[in-house]
């Protein structure tokens, strides 16, 4: 009672109610059920939302997860949180021109999906890409500065939020162009199963981006070759200032959309559905090809830096979800719960995070900008020898 109602305190009573909730929450911990993992590490079983299927059957119930494992995800995420809002402090003060989409309160996706895979998987994603980055083996200081067009930015300041990379860990960016990168990761699964590796594409997208040609050209050519490749949908509700229920005809069932592979669909605001689902994904690419899955998410920023992201919906709307569902909160609570920290000790977390954040912003303020005769590098590249098509092209050398 003491714990639940310090809980109460610290965070008002919205938390308490989704740590002590169902399945139907997230995170919540299935009563009186604890575990130890082979290093006797502490560990609880959680149970996790129902995870729906469609031409397949993926996991329900319950996992486990240790202290260790949600202590780091909690971190993740509230770094990501901290990163993006600092982002939007930037934007406001003009040190980040041109585009910029913002990712707080989809963390859990990035988070969990990143839980199930590794470094030698493939992933690709569109321009709302800063968190990936991260996930993907960058930190905030690099994130920032390449937002703000430093040299020291993930991609030397040359990219900036719409265009960030990370090849040695195959990780290949954030593309500018509303679904032009669901055939590219159909190409990726395509490289993957040609070469013999064990490993999968994962080709994100918005629910916006759910509706193009080229995403279900991609699902008949990669169901054709059974390539071992993801369609994940992040489907955070709107596609720019467009709910899906004025957008989509088969209104938010986005996992059936794939008509002939099968599809997931997962609650995208609790990291361990998120994991969970993107295990069996995993499995389920290499053994069979294809699957398409959906993670349902919500974004508190409007689309990009000019909406506000209030003129079609309501603030009721976003208050309400950032106090039911807010995927942070979901684990700070499971945390506490369980007794693997106090308030306090989370709060101390926090102010290490703020305290990295913040050292990012100021370099990303004060760091030199590229040399002008950065223009010219990485511009050109040896083109990859692909058999049976190159001896057709005359203009590339043998």
């Amino acid at each position: 009672i003491g714990r639940m109602g310090a809980l109460k305190r610290a965070w008002g009573a919205a938390v308490p109610r989704a740590v002590r909730a169902s399945g139907s929450r997230g995170v919540a911990c299935a009563a009186g059920e604890r575990a130890e993992d082979a290093s006797d590490e502490r560990a609880a079983k959680f149970e996790f939302r129902k995870i729906l299927g469609y031409l397949c059957e993926p996991p329900q119930g319950t996992t486990t997860a240790t202290e260790a494992q949600m202590k780091a995800y909690f971190r993740q995420m509230l770094t990501m949180r901290r990163m993006e809002i600092a982002a939007d402090v930037l934007y406001k003060a003009q040190f980040i021109r041109g585009f910029c989409h913002l990712y707080d309160g989809q963390e859990a996706v990035m988070v969990g999906l990143e839980a199930a895979l590794s470094f030698d998987d493939c992933l690709i994603t569109s321009y709302r890409n800063h968190c990936q980055q991260l996930t993907r083996g960058s930190t905030p200081k690099e994130v920032l500065a390449e937002l703000t067009g430093r040299a020291g930015g993930c991609t030397k300041g040359k990219g900036g939020s719409m265009h960030m990379y990370k090849s040695e860990n195959h990780y290949y960016g954030g593309q500018g162009i509303v679904g032009a990168q669901t055939p590219l990761g159909a190409g990726l699964a395509f490289a993957l199963k040609y070469r013999g590796a064990p490993n999968v594409a994962v080709t994100m997208f918005g629910d916006g981006a759910a509706n193009q040609g080229q995403l279900a050209e991609s699902i008949n050519m990669a169901s054709l070759w059974k390539l071992p490749c993801i369609f994940l949908c992040e489907n955070n509700r709107y596609g720019m200032g467009t709910s899906t229920t004025r957008a989509s005809g088969s209104g938010d069932d986005f996992y059936q959309r794939g008509s002939f592979i099968a599809g997931i669909k997962i609650d995208g605001m609790d990291v361990l559905s998120v994991r969970e689902g993107m295990k069996f994904a995993k499995q389920y690419a290499l053994e069979h090809g294809p699957i398409y899955v959906e993670v349902d998410t919500y974004r508190y920023h409007g689309h990009s830096m000019s909406d506000p992201g209030v003129s079609y919906r309501s603030r009721t709307e976003i208050s309400d979800i950032r106090g039911s569902r807010d995927p942070i909160d979901r684990v700070k609570g499971a945390i506490i719960e369980q007794g693997w920290a106090t308030v306090e000790e989370m709060k101390a977390v926090e102010k290490e995070v703020k305290k990295e954040v913040d050292a990012a912003v100021q370099f990303a303020k004060t760091a030199p900008e590229p040399d002008p005769k950065e223009t010219f590098t990485q511009v050109f590249t040896e083109p990859t020898i692909v058999r049976g098509t190159n001896s057709f092209n005359g203009y590339v050398p043998s």
